[in-house]
């Protein structure tokens, strides 16, 4: 073969065996080793120095998949209950986008559950966060939140991109792609997942957390909580570890070669990713070990180590943060509750409730929140109207996230939707704000922070127009 098809014939087969699940699982681990002399930089950012000082190191953000109501969790509408069982009217949802309930009788539901208030601040949410209610005043609760998707899919790729179209890069590759690595020995953006008791296990697909049209070194990687967190990271039968030392540097030099001589991005990705997973051999294990945690931890978290539920995903969240993990998304399901609401926000309400207030309380006695950004979103609400006579159906028109840490102000209500809950009507707030309000606490700004695709500045605000929203910065 002429030397040009050599190299075309292993260009073709590094990208195509990358696509397999044991190139994948390998590929997403790795970096370098004291025992090997060459070694791959950690990836230093695009954005050096920051636009701006920053207010935030690295990012949490716990996404609860399904849509969680907001009229049974941080906002209470007394006017709703009020109307219960009366005809939704009209001047709110004629010639509105409903999922479910289009061309359906349409009647008001009012709230399931009590709400009361909490903290210095007086935050009114439901009566079953008590123990998020011990730490309100570090949150602010954004009430008039929107989103253009009314479907799971494109609803959480919205969320994850800033686009409903699969095929963009993911909010955790922007930033690890923007900020670059603050660790040698576990990935810049890991991605956990738990499943409720309610047992809804609608699917997320990885291409939540993709790269996109970045290099794929940016994409998220997946650590199971429960099990083995990283399929066949583990030595085959018969090998050292200084023997797998010794095929990744033959495989890196290879690689090498061939970088030298086509420059392809990915063959560079190929390099830095066999040795991150190199790498992560050793650093898993030791993070996964929460077992190590004294008991006043475990008891705060109020989880078992390894069990794989969200209080557990908690804890390795804290303890991916501490050890320099840039973006951290937990992804809890079971939200989606089409019929009864009530016994399904209970539900989640005791699997959530001291897990999300223990990693608040957790990272501020280790002096950690004041430079962690957590964010607490669905892909979407609910509607203040009765789906099944028991649930509710999709809802993008106003429903309810929260912050904390970070550079966010605390014990801070913002923004409103109508009084009965169906549209954000004050201050609102749209996905491109929370992304351009995060890409700021980062020390980014959104409109100077973008990637040359298809002869365009694509960016993670879009083209639309996005706003920091400075009024709940501290």
């Amino acid at each position: 073969m002429h030397p040009s098809h050599h190299e075309i014939a292993r260009r073709t087969f590094l990208g195509r065996t990358g696509l397999t699940i044991g190139a994948a699982a390998l590929g997403t681990l790795l970096n370098t080793s004291s025992t090997r002399a060459a070694t791959a930089d950690k990836w230093p950012g695009v954005i050096q120095p920051t636009h701006h000082a920053p207010k935030a190191k690295r990012v949490i953000w716990l996404t609860m998949a399904g849509g969680p109501s907001h009229l049974e969790t941080f906002d209470y509408k007394p006017e709703l209950a009020k109307q219960h069982g009366q005809p939704m009217p009209e001047s709110f949802t004629k010639g509105q986008q409903i999922a479910q309930l289009q061309g359906q009788k349409l009647n008001c539901f009012g709230p399931q559950l009590g709400f009361k208030k909490f903290g210095q601040s007086g935050q009114e949410i439901c009566e079953l966060f008590e123990q998020i209610g011990t730490v309100v005043d570090e949150m602010c609760i954004i009430r008039s939140m929107t989103t253009e998707a009314i479907n799971h899919d494109p609803a959480h790729m919205f969320m994850n991109t800033g686009s409903q179209i699969a095929g963009r890069p993911s909010m955790g590759s922007w930033t690890t792609y923007g900020l670059g690595a603050e660790t040698d020995d576990l990935p810049m953006f890991v991605v956990l997942t738990s499943l409720g008791k309610g047992g809804q296990n609608q699917p997320i697909a990885a291409r939540q957390w993709s790269s996109g049209f970045l290099p794929s070194r940016f994409q998220g990687v997946h650590l199971r909580g429960k099990g083995d967190p990283v399929l066949y990271l583990s030595n085959p039968a018969g090998v050292s570890r200084d023997q797998q030392g010794d095929i990744v540097s033959a495989v890196k030099t290879l690689n090498g070669q061939l970088d030298s001589t086509l420059h392809d991005p990915e063959i560079a990705t190929r390099i830095a990713q066999y040795e991150m997973a190199y790498q992560m051999q050793a650093s898993v294990p030791e993070l996964m070990n929460a077992a190590s945690e004294p008991q006043s931890v475990l008891d705060l978290y109020g989880c078992q180590p390894g069990d794989g539920s969200f209080a557990a995903n908690c804890l390795l969240a804290r303890r991916l943060a501490e050890r320099g993990v840039r973006f951290i998304q937990l992804y809890h399901k079971d939200w989606d509750h089409h019929g009864g609401v009530k016994a399904g926000v209970e539900q989640k309400a005791a699997e959530i409730d001291r897990a999300c207030m223990a990693l608040i309380r957790d990272l501020k006695q280790r002096d950690m929140l004041k430079d962690t950004l957590i964010v607490w979103a669905g892909e979407f609400g609910r509607t203040p109207m009765s789906q099944s006579g028991t649930g509710r159906d999709h809802h993008n028109k106003g429903f309810s996230i929260w912050m904390a840490g970070g550079g966010v102000k605390g014990g801070l209500s913002y923004g409103a939707t109508d009084e009965l809950g169906y549209a954000a009507i004050k201050d609102v707030v749209n996905v491109h704000d929370v992304h351009a309000t995060m890409l700021h606490l980062l020390g980014i700004d959104h409109q100077r922070f973008s990637f040359k695709f298809q002869g365009l500045d694509a960016k993670l605000t879009g083209v639309e127009g996005a706003r920091v929203l400075k009024e709940i910065l501290a």
